[in-house]
């Protein structure tokens, strides 16, 4: 019997005890109400209330203009909807970078008003002292590597990191460091996925992959990608399991038609 099928509620316990069985985990995005209760209501182990909500709910071009609070509104509609998955947030760019007294602040916000479990910040070494300051309040903490959006300025680019020995050998010591400093998981984002494996062999922490390769502990996608509610978006590690922006347009088309026709609402769909 799979770990996943047994638990009620998904715990940092449950996940590390899963990466021992070698049992996968299975990690999505959710913004609202609705579609966590969906994903929760799926089976999935961890949600991930993503900095990625500044894209796909909010149009903006980067993850860097989406505000705490904001973070908080959307968090705390997923909560609501949740039995079971585990329910990280992402801290947001500005709200932990340079200063672990407001990282803790930011932490604790976040846990006091969404009623979340977990959140995840970006970085290596240079949020070390962010991520043990956030561990006092007894804030589990999940790390990312790799391709790390809120420093898209900094790199210029979405591509692939990671692929020169130098930088690489600096993501592993970084891997290590997350982990001495406390995190229960780590997320690697877009890199080599040889990389991506000796990482999750190194470390005893459970290890998510997104555009990382089959190697580690788990995959994590943005559900709106995932789902095909995103069509412009179209990188070679997403897998798109429906098509949904195609068929919402159609249904809408479809309504618009029988309400122009007159033929919604028929003599059976009035009182």
């Amino acid at each position: 019997m799979s770990i996943h099928k047994e638990v009620k509620r998904v715990t940092t316990h449950v996940l590390q005890e899963m990466k021992l069985r070698g049992e996968k985990i299975s990690m999505l995005t959710a913004y609202d109400y609705t579609m966590a209760k969906i994903v929760d209501h799926a089976g999935i182990d961890i949600i991930l209330v993503g900095d990625s909500a500044s894209n796909v709910m909010a149009g903006h071009e980067t993850t860097l203009p989406i505000t705490l609070d904001q973070m908080i509104y959307h968090a705390s509609s997923v909560v609501r909807a949740i039995e079971r998955s585990l329910i990280v947030v992402d801290l947001p760019f500005g709200s932990y970078q340079g200063n672990s007294k407001e990282a803790l602040y930011s932490a604790i916000k976040i846990m006091k008003e969404s009623g979340a479990h977990a959140v995840k910040l970006e970085g290596g070494r240079e949020v070390k002292e962010s991520i043990e300051r956030i561990l006092t309040a007894g804030i589990p903490v999940m790390g990312h590597l790799g391709l790390t959006p809120q420093s898209i300025y900094k790199f210029g680019t979405y591509n692939v990191r990671a692929k020169e020995e130098e930088e690489a050998k600096r993501l592993i010591d970084d891997a290590h460091i997350l982990e001495e400093s406390g995190c229960f998981a780590l997320v690697l984002e877009k890199i080599p996925a040889k990389l991506a494996e000796q990482a999750a062999k190194e470390l005893t922490i459970p290890i998510i992959g997104i555009g990382a390769g089959g190697g580690v502990d788990g995959q994590v996608l943005v559900f709106h990608d995932m789902v095909g509610l995103t069509h412009e978006f179209n990188p070679r590690f997403l897998r798109r399991y429906l098509n949904l922006y195609d068929d919402i347009k159609s249904a809408v088309g479809q309504y618009i038609i029988d309400v122009k026709s007159k033929d919604f609402p028929n003599a059976n769909e009035q009182y």
